[in-house]
């Protein structure tokens, strides 16, 4: 059972990336807690199939690369709840290849999704928290932002993660006197369809050998950082990157 300031009983949380991964995870996560979910995800069928297990949900189809899928989810949200109090940045992809190697249509399409896609649609929400004068964001970035994961060549990735970072702690110095926390999150070698961690015993022992707790994460470990960046529990919190990788990030 949560504490009082961890739920979220009333309001109305919009998470992006929720027909798989870590995005499902979240919404349930959220759903618990007592939030309504606007769940936004490019698959519509999975997407519809978790709205109908969750308490009160709201499944919209959208990629967020896209201006005008950006504008109805946002516009479907407000008019259905008629207010956002969390937005969780979660939809993203991911692309490994050595440097000298990358395909450059691959990282502008990783900037596309996980930078450029993301800033809009917090800029959309962002204004209407700003309006009500409180809101909570919380931007899903990697420890690949801040450290090299040296078996995994990342750059255009990282830059793209790094670029999130940089952003939460900008948009959190402009908007923090107007109500609107931001903060991120960054998970390491947490499960997911886009990342396929854990599926391969060699990376599972190569994961274990690095991470100082001597294991890789369980999906549910994820729960209490995101419940705590997104509701009262992080009240006095702002412009934070909060690592969540077994202490990979101390060696």
């Amino acid at each position: 059972m949560t504490t009082p300031a961890f739920r979220l009983d009333g309001r109305v949380a919009l998470v992006t990336g929720t027909s798989t991964g870590l995005g499902e995870r979240f919404a349930r996560v959220l759903d618990a807690a007592g939030a309504a979910v606007v769940l936004a995800a490019r698959r519509a069928e999975p997407n519809a199939a978790l709205a109908a297990e969750l308490r009160d949900a709201l499944p919209i189809t959208c990629d967020v690369r896209t201006e005008k899928d950006r504008a109805a989810l946002v516009a479907a949200a407000l008019d259905h709840y008629g207010r956002i109090d969390v937005l969780v940045n979660n939809a993203g992809i991911a692309g490994s290849a050595p440097a000298e190697d990358e395909n450059l249509d691959t990282v502008r399409d990783l900037l596309d999704t996980n930078t450029v896609g993301l800033f809009a649609l917090t800029q959309l929400v962002g204004r209407h928290m700003l309006d009500r004068g409180s809101g909570s964001i919380v931007n899903i970035a990697s420890p690949s932002a801040t450290i090299s994961l040296d078996r995994y060549p990342l750059a255009g990735y990282a830059a793209s993660k790094a670029a999130v970072v940089g952003l939460t702690r900008e948009l959190a110095a402009q908007w923090a006197g107007r109500g609107v926390r931001v903060n991120a999150l960054s998970p390491c070698f947490f499960p997911s369809n886009t990342t396929g961690w854990l599926t391969d015993p060699d990376q599972v022992a190569w994961i274990s050998n690095r991470a100082p707790i001597g294991r890789p994460p369980r999906p549910d470990e994820l729960d209490g950082p995101l419940l705590f960046l997104a509701s009262d529990a992080s009240s006095y919190i702002t412009g934070h990157n909060l690592i969540v990788d077994g202490g990979w990030t101390t060696r």
